[in-house]
């Protein structure tokens, strides 16, 4: 359903940075870092849009912390 491909792109439009990758349960992991609004809305598309062909039945956040410096230089998938 490229729902990887749809992150990555929607996290660039954000201007995140981070990256995500399938997991052999067939989900999807990540990390993101940005601006905590649109750290915000990225969360709330991961929450309630995703892909166009995905059916999102849980999302689940953790380990969220401020970083005074962000350790990637783009969002792309692994």
């Amino acid at each position: 359903v490229f729902f990887r491909k749809y992150t990555r792109d929607k996290g660039k439009d954000l201007n995140l940075k981070g990256w995500c990758m399938n997991t052999s349960k067939g989900t999807v992991v990540g990390t993101m870092q940005g601006k905590e609004e649109n750290i915000e809305e990225m969360k709330n598309w991961l929450r309630h849009t995703g892909s166009p062909m995905s059916k999102i039945e849980k999302c689940i956040f953790t380990n969220e912390r401020h970083i005074s410096k962000e350790e990637f230089s783009d969002f792309f998938i692994k």
